[in-house]
């Protein structure tokens, strides 16, 4: 090699040496060269929280790191002209709850949206046909909220029957000891219950009823061919050899005012329906009018048409026992739900499966 030569020579070498120039970065080891630039880094998701996200207030617990949350309530616009904003079209997620409906206007005016998550245990506040044609994928709440909605169907139907809510009232009023006896109560056992909707909270809610000896049967899209319970494809047949009525199903342009006038009075005289599934799915007016009337033998409602308002005719009706939309408002509950809500986060932003999808059920 001559000297100075910026060219390595390779004895019995094919390699001419002139192919093979010396730079002073193949000298130094490995360890010293320069480390290449880190990749940018990716700014957090953008979530749109369509409602305060009271779940977390519930349980006094923030909201999770890691994601940029975007809150209308807090921007002097109104909702919407933040909708329209930058900030707002770039969102990628969506978080809602049944009072927050996510339809194809507001999709459209989000075109950045690829994962919706609905806090509620039915979805019909969600186009997921819109959903399905963008490729957005949805989560649901799971199986978060089953047991404790069963139990208060339950509890529901327990307090109509033995007038446990009316006994109080009878007691705290003094009429006990001005009026004497209360009214008799009746029994749970034996009681012919149908379930209108037999998914996750309509089952868990035959399970507890099977136990306190009723007999029980059901209404749903299909026959269920893991139960034995008698099957009827019709609601007013269901309900003409029941004289309880438990609705658990979701709510939908089908299901929309199924149980009307005649479904009612079928039930009968005697007979109660207990609703924990949406408002709309009952003809409001009409039990309201048939319980009135004593048409209707009582009602246990979680839900109403028209929530927050509840027809003033039912609030001094003793046959009556109401709950304001509280199904799932246990700490247990809540807190799970504020676990899979930040599991499906983490999951569809790190391309991994999503913990609780909707359109794959």
């Amino acid at each position: 090699m001559a000297p100075n030569s910026p060219f390595i020579n390779f004895p019995n070498s094919t390699v001419h040496s002139s192919q093979v120039p010396i730079t002073l970065e193949s000298w130094l080891p490995m360890a010293s060269r320069a480390a290449p630039p880190p990749l940018p880094r990716r700014p957090p998701p953008r979530v749109l929280l369509l409602r305060h996200p009271h779940h977390f207030s519930l349980l006094d617990r923030p909201l999770p790191d890691g994601f940029r949350f975007l809150k209308p309530w807090e921007s002097p616009l109104p909702l919407d002209g933040f909708l329209s904003s930058a900030d707002a079209r770039s969102a990628e997620a969506i978080l809602t709850s049944a009072r927050a409906p996510v339809n194809a206007d507001l999709l459209r005016r989000l075109p950045e949206v690829r994962l919706v998550i609905s806090t509620s245990a039915g979805h019909n506040h969600i186009d997921l046909a819109e959903c399905r044609r963008r490729g957005i994928a949805v989560a649901g709440a799971g199986d978060t909220k089953s047991e404790e909605v069963a139990d208060l169907a339950v509890g529901l139907l327990i307090d109509v029957l033995r007038k446990v809510s009316a006994s109080d009232r009878y007691v705290r009023r003094g009429l006990w000891s001005s009026e004497g006896e209360f009214a008799l109560g009746s029994k749970l056992g034996g009681k012919r219950v149908g379930i209108v909707g037999l998914g996750r909270i309509g089952l868990e809610v035959a399970k507890r009823l099977e136990a306190f000896g009723c007999a029980v049967s059901y209404n749903s899209r299909k026959k269920k061919p893991y139960v034995s319970y008698p099957f009827y494809s019709n609601v007013h047949e269901l309900t003409t050899n029941c004289n309880v009525l438990v609705i658990c199903c979701g709510l939908n342009e089908q299901t929309h005012h199924m149980i009307n006038r005649e479904v009612l009075l079928a039930l009968g005289k005697e007979g109660v329906i207990v609703n924990i599934g949406r408002g709309p799915i009952i003809d409001e007016k009409e039990m309201v009018q048939l319980l009135v009337q004593g048409e209707l033998g009582g009602a246990g409602l979680d839900v109403f048409e028209k929530e927050p308002y509840v027809p003033e005719e039912l609030l001094g009706l003793d046959n009556v026992v109401l709950s304001p939309h509280a199904a799932v408002l246990t700490p247990e509950t809540v807190s799970n739900l504020c676990d899979l809500i930040v599991g499906n986060l983490e999951a569809f932003f790190s391309n991994k499966p999503l913990l609780s999808p909707l359109l794959d059920e």
